[in-house]
């Protein structure tokens, strides 16, 4: 083994994605000798390699070529010659995109000072760390942040061809003909609404009656009707029960909840069902750290597990499954280890969905609020009563403001609109320092901008008189 003066480490972080690489940053900025490690050749995990950032760079570089073939003739631009697709191109942006941003981090890793190692991290004892099973790293605290993986159907073979997940679906050779999609949730939304801008028929399949389950139920029904109205398939409340690959196609069956079997045949077919924590080959049995049946890794309020020096964030334990949640345990964890008490509000991480128009939402829905039995009230402003909306021609949606009854505070807000997913930081602002829609309403709101729905929308909840409607 390597000489372990210098590889001992008073933190080993294992897993690079913003979990990790943030918490390793502030453990370096508080004085700990840090390690990461990586198992893969690049760092940023899931979210910077196949997951936020690319699907990111695919969603706005199809939003730019269905605006030029739908809607650039509305502001008067007229294009002489054929409109074509370079669909290899659209996909080298979008690794170019990645590459750059995985540099950005080996960058800060190489600022802050941070040992970087790349291989399968195992758990030797509880001060060691085989990685693989060549070099060996000692460490007196440890912090996994190994993330999550997607998860299929048990009898669905993922060929990664043709039956596919989410990491194959970001680098496809060609825009399929049919693409169907298993599940209505965020990840299936966002690839859909790309390959159907792109000529690809989408068809979603989704076993709950209502797409986003988790979503405020206005919102889901407003998202849903926009979809359908360009022109994406949907089938709710379908029990897929067989895929079959044969040869270049793929055969679904589902049945509806009326029992009757629907059939599906596709180029290609999307498995996009959920994800779960990823802890394979990680040797958590040698260190006694506990997980629930689901795999995910039990800790306490301080994110410590069963493990006395070994600590977990992010996919990997309870909770959303956001880049942003995993981001903020990396930074509450390393200042806890520095004696600091630093504390996470929940209630107030916001969801976002990157289709267009954009869905996010933060806090209580009205059917939480319903089965908590709050009383509450509600106000909601229409996007296309703005100035800013007719300008730009985004009319759909909404912005929808929950709050309490009799004191006025804010306990959810809701978007769907326009860069819904910068609006809803007004939100979190607000109910972070318990605001009232009150509060809000007396704000200036610059014009004219999608902002200014969110104080029509305090007007209408606080007392019915929103002033552009």
């Amino acid at each position: 083994f390597c000489n372990m003066s210098k590889n001992k480490f008073d933190v080993v972080v294992i897993g690079s994605g913003p979990g990790g690489y943030v918490c390793a940053i502030r453990l370096a900025q508080l004085g700990f000798k840090t390690a990461i490690i990586e198992k893969y050749n690049s760092l940023g995990g899931t979210c910077l390699n196949v997951g936020c950032i690319p699907s990111k760079s695919l969603l706005d570089s199809s939003h730019h070529y269905d605006d030029v073939l739908k809607n650039v003739m509305n502001h008067g631009i007229e294009i002489n010659g054929e409109i074509k697709l370079n669909f290899s191109k659209m996909i080298e942006r979008k690794n170019s995109v990645v590459n750059q941003t995985v540099k950005g981090i080996d960058y800060l890793m190489d600022k802050n000072k941070i040992s970087v190692f790349y291989g399968k991290a195992s758990f030797v004892d509880n001060n060691s760390i085989n990685i693989d099973g060549k070099e060996k790293l000692k460490f007196d605290k440890c912090i996994i942040a190994t993330g999550s993986k997607p998860i299929s159907l048990p009898f669905v073979k993922l060929d990664k061809e043709r039956i596919i997940t989410s990491t194959e679906a970001l680098s496809l050779k060609e825009v399929p003909k049919h693409l169907v999609i298993i599940g209505g949730g965020v990840i299936g939304l966002e690839l859909g609404q790309v390959y159907k801008r792109l000529g690809s028929e989408v068809s979603v399949i989704e076993y709950a009656e209502k797409i986003t389950p988790f979503m405020d139920q206005d919102i889901s029904k407003e998202l849903l009707k926009v979809l359908k109205k360009q022109k994406i398939n949907f089938f709710l409340s379908h029990e897929v029960y067989e895929v079959e690959r044969n040869g270049d196609s793929v055969n679904i069956k589902a049945k509806n909840k009326n029992g009757d079997i629907v059939n599906f045949d596709s180029d290609y077919c999307l498995v996009s069902v959920g994800r779960k924590p990823y802890t394979e080959g990680l040797g958590l049995e040698n260190v006694n750290v506990e997980t629930e049946k689901s795999g995910k890794i039990i800790i306490d309020n301080h994110f410590k597990t069963s493990a006395e020096n070994i600590y977990a964030i992010g996919d990997v334990v309870n909770g959303p499954m956001l880049a942003h949640k995993a981001e903020e345990e990396g930074i509450a964890v390393a200042e806890i280890l520095n004696g600091q008490k630093p504390h996470i509000d929940y209630n107030l991480i916001p969801n976002v969905i990157y289709t267009w128009p954009e869905v996010s939402s933060v806090g209580k829905t009205e059917q939480q609020l319903n089965k908590e039995e709050v009383n509450y009230k509600v106000g909601k402003f229409p996007m296309r009563a703005l100035g800013r909306s007719r300008a730009s021609s985004d009319l759909d949606g909404f912005v929808k403001i929950i709050a309490d009854k009799k004191s006025d505070e804010i306990l959810g807000v809701h978007i769907i609109g326009a860069r819904a997913a910068d609006l809803i930081v007004e939100g979190v602002t607000a109910m972070e320092f318990r605001a009232s829609c009150e509060d809000i309403s007396i704000m200036s709101h610059p014009h004219p901008t999608y902002s200014e729905a969110m104080k029509e929308a305090a007007l209408s909840a606080l007392d019915n008189r929103p002033l552009h409607i």
